[in-house]
């Protein structure tokens, strides 16, 4: 909204600062940050009052885990209020990377909450059957996809070698609804832990922030020789809006955890990610950049192939982080260690900027 006033003003005086995406990226961060933490306090009681027991606790996870009985769920609620404002105030919002990002984070959003109200009126913790909510997600993913297409041609570029792609052609439409549909699942995945998921987000988009900003940019991205998006720094502040709203999430959400982010935050977040890693072509390094999120879905789905065809167990429990607990590790252990592994992987998957 401000961008187009300022753009009405033909970006005059102070107005001239809203024309750097730099700094609506910090300014939108900022805002994000300020409106979650000034929320959160009576968004939580309200969660509280309305849900009685809070999240189910699985019986055969964890024993620690049966001490947060009664801590709310669908927090995500408080990172999406918070990540909406500060986007729809400062975003350029004729960008329609905008928009298919934004679609996917409110349409996985909505199928969060869903689940959770499911779970919550239930008290059990299995919500949405998998296939309705699959379903759900391909067809808001499928939606975003043929918006991003539209402004992108349909080559998936490989890391470490320049100017080298795959021409994908009809086919690129599934491969984009895939990547958000998985990286949303991923993102859910993770989420176990008080904070595990949080932080790996926030440095997940902060990477792909500075990516953004890079594809937009016609002289940065032929000096290290990578694809050219037009219109896709835009994007560098939606990465900023939600390392803001996912920073204010944590300070609540730090163990002991007082709310938990649910299904609603981490599909919403997970599935923004996949939008942006699409729309920014670097759907490949999202892969990198998110191995944590690759790690924990990928347990689970090994987990589930040996078991159905050996009964025996790879992990003691899956997703992978359970299995660390069942070793002993301290839940603060777990997270801690995570989150470097996260940071190290971002390194990585910008390091694949420069080594083409």
């Amino acid at each position: 909204m401000l961008y187009l006033i300022a753009q009405w003003l033909e970006f005059e005086g102070p107005a001239n600062l809203v024309r750097y995406q730099t700094f609506r990226a910090g300014a939108t961060l900022i805002t994000a940050l300020i409106i979650g933490l000034l929320i959160g306090p009576r968004f939580i009681n309200m969660l509280r009052i309305r849900q009685g027991k809070g999240q189910p606790i699985r019986e055969d996870g964890p024993k620690t885990h049966l001490a947060k009985r009664g801590t709310p769920t669908m927090g995500g609620l408080m990172i999406l209020i918070a990540l909406l404002l500060s986007m729809l105030l400062w975003m350029d919002l004729t960008n329609p990377f905008v928009w298919a990002c934004m679609a996917v984070t409110v349409g996985f959003g909505l199928i969060g909450f869903l689940d959770d109200y499911d779970k919550v009126r239930k008290s059990h913790h299995k919500g949405v059957s998998g296939r309705v909510r699959l379903l759900a997600e391909f067809a808001v993913a499928g939606v975003a996809a043929w918006i991003v297409v539209s402004q992108i041609n349909t080559n998936l570029y490989v890391p470490f070698v320049s100017g080298f792609s795959i021409p994908l052609g009809p086919f690129y439409y599934v491969f984009a609804a895939f990547v958000i549909v998985g990286a949303g699942n991923a993102v859910n995945l993770t989420d176990g832990l008080d904070g595990l998921a949080t932080m790996p987000v926030v440095i997940a988009a902060g990477t792909f922030a500075l990516i953004c900003y890079i594809v937009g940019r016609v002289d940065y991205s032929a000096y290290l020789g990578i694809p050219h998006v037009p219109r896709a720094g835009e994007l560098a502040i939606f990465c900023a809006a939600i390392m803001g709203a996912g920073l204010a999430f944590l300070w609540f959400n730090a163990p002991p955890a007082a709310v938990f982010m649910g299904d609603t935050g981490s599909l919403a977040l997970g599935g923004a990610l996949g939008a942006i890693a699409v729309a920014s072509h670097h759907e490949i390094v999202l892969a990198i950049v998110g191995g944590l999120f690759v790690l924990e879905a990928a347990s689970v789905i090994i987990q589930v192939f040996f078991f159905k065809r050996t009964g025996k167990r790879v992990f003691r429990m899956a997703p992978i982080h359970h299995h660390f607990e069942q070793l002993g590790w301290a839940e603060s252990t777990v997270v801690i260690r995570f989150w470097i592994v996260s940071i190290v992987l971002a390194l990585l998957g910008l390091a694949t900027l420069k080594l083409r």
